[in-house]
């Protein structure tokens, strides 16, 4: 078997299946974690492809590692602190490699009135700090912003259309 080639890592750490075993169990114990990260961190220790297949399946089977659970603490949190919407919080599960049914459990476990809530939220907040030359300019500026968090576009316009200076 070979160790698998990465480009521009030469700084790998080797370790034995049982250091690498401890290692990754408190590394998922530490935090909700997505499949390839941890796969990532283990051939960062400098493991074999069929150990580190190994140490997922066991990661799995003792629930240190579970995806659908990564996707809904993740998208809760990136939505309560961050204030993301739906479409930012779905592309970044994605690069993170996470399953398509993951990522829509994640998503409709965002409560409706709280993410209407946090929009109008967000609105009445930058629609009190941007500066513009008329109506149709702000409500622009303000629409962008959201959209640019992440909101659908089509909601976001719908509640911009009905604030009135």
């Amino acid at each position: 078997m070979q160790r698998p080639f990465e480009e521009g890592n030469n700084n790998k750490v080797v370790v034995d299946f049982d250091t690498a075993k401890g290692k990754i169990s408190k590394f998922c114990s530490y935090q909700e974690r997505a499949h390839a990260e941890v796969e990532q961190k283990l051939y960062s220790f400098g493991l074999y492809s069929s150990q580190v297949q190994e140490l997922i399946a066991w990661l799995i089977t003792e629930n240190y590692l579970n995806e659908e659970r990564f996707a809904i603490a993740f998208s809760g949190g990136k939505f309560r602190l961050k204030k993301w919407g739906r479409i930012k919080i779905r592309q970044h599960l994605k690069i993170k490699k996470v399953s398509e049914y993951s990522i829509n459990k994640a998503i409709s476990g965002i409560d409706e009135v709280d993410y209407q809530n946090t929009m109008r939220t967000l609105i009445k907040q930058k629609w009190s700090v941007v500066r513009a030359n008329n109506i149709y300019e702000l409500r622009n500026k303000v629409a962008r912003y959201l959209i640019n968090k992440g909101y659908e576009p089509e909601l976001v316009w719908d509640h911009t259309k009905n604030i009135i200076i």
